[in-house]
């Protein structure tokens, strides 16, 4: 009988990605973690240097010809989500024509600012382009930038005057009234067939460990290593967990394909996508269209 090799996971060393990782070993994975920021995990799976992966849900969007998802799990908001900002000297609909400077750290985020911007407050087109220096520097200056993951959350604590802050997962519930899937646990069709067992287990020690992860925040917030980096107190670091939704329901499908028919108009996607599942019990053949 042969036996599958072990399954290699990225990790994205943000806050909202603790709750799944923190107990996954304890719940028994023994596989090999890979971290790395949003952008950098998208082009492993596309490489397959990871099989799975907690990656932009606009990655699969955009490739989901070469993908299954893990139902039941995302990282999403319904409404404002704490790490995904916009800094800026004035609202969104004032920045036509204003450059915005991101990190490339995250295809989602990005698109979300450009489609938000694009359909929602008439912009013909969104400039954006990545600093040479550090992106703070801008803020600091009062130019707009966007900022993500935890790197957002700290500059929010330093928000020089002058600057405002718009929260995107905000921005769309506003305009849209649904849930935003910012990342959504990807694996690559060649793993699904190779390690399929692993992956079944994988995905029940996910379960696991984000529900223990949520049962006991307090905890959580005690243990991370990120809790001292970003001297956020605990009882932050408990509000944003609780603020994040962890869920892939009906309604957080439907924000993302809402989502997927805005990049289509606006031409950030090529094709309509498709949006196809990795089950506990086999590999489905069906799938629900996008359309």
């Amino acid at each position: 009988m042969s036996i599958e090799p072990k399954l290699r996971v990225g990790h994205i060393p943000y806050l909202n990605c603790e709750p799944f990782f923190h107990y996954l070993r304890d719940k028994g994975f023994n596989g090999q973690i890979l971290s790395g920021v949003p952008s950098a995990l998208n082009r492993m799976l596309q490489t397959g240097e990871v099989d799975i992966s907690p990656s932009s849900s606009f990655e699969y969007l955009r490739n989901s010809q070469d993908y299954l998802l893990l139902p039941e799990v995302s990282i999403s908001s319904c409404g404002p989500v704490q790490s995904v900002l916009l800094f800026s000297p004035c609202p969104p609909e004032k920045l036509l024509g204003q450059a915005i400077a991101i990190t490339g750290e995250s295809a989602t985020s990005i698109n979300l600012l450009r489609v938000l911007l694009r359909e929602f407050y008439a912009h013909p087109q969104v400039l954006d382009f990545v600093p040479a220096g550090p992106a703070e520097a801008l803020i600091a200056a009062r130019q707009p930038v966007l900022l993500i993951g935890d790197r957002a959350m700290k500059q929010a604590r330093l928000l020089p005057s002058g600057m405002q802050i718009y929260d995107l997962g905000a921005l769309w519930f506003q305009h849209t009234g649904l849930p935003f899937v910012f990342a959504l646990w990807i694996m690559r069709r060649a793993a699904a067939r190779d390690k399929t067992d692993a992956l079944h287990l994988l995905h029940q020690q996910l379960k696991k460990s984000l529900a223990l992860s949520l049962q006991q925040l307090p905890q959580l917030a005690e243990e991370t290593p990120l809790h001292q980096k970003l001297n956020l107190q605990t009882g932050e670091l408990v509000q944003y967990w609780q603020t994040i939704n962890y869920q892939l329901t009906p309604q957080h499908l439907e924000g993302l394909k809402k989502f997927a028919q805005l990049c289509l108009k606006h031409q950030f996607i090529a094709q309509e996508p498709q949006i196809e599942f990795f089950t506990d019990i086999q590999l489905t053949e069906s799938h629900e269209s996008l359309r």
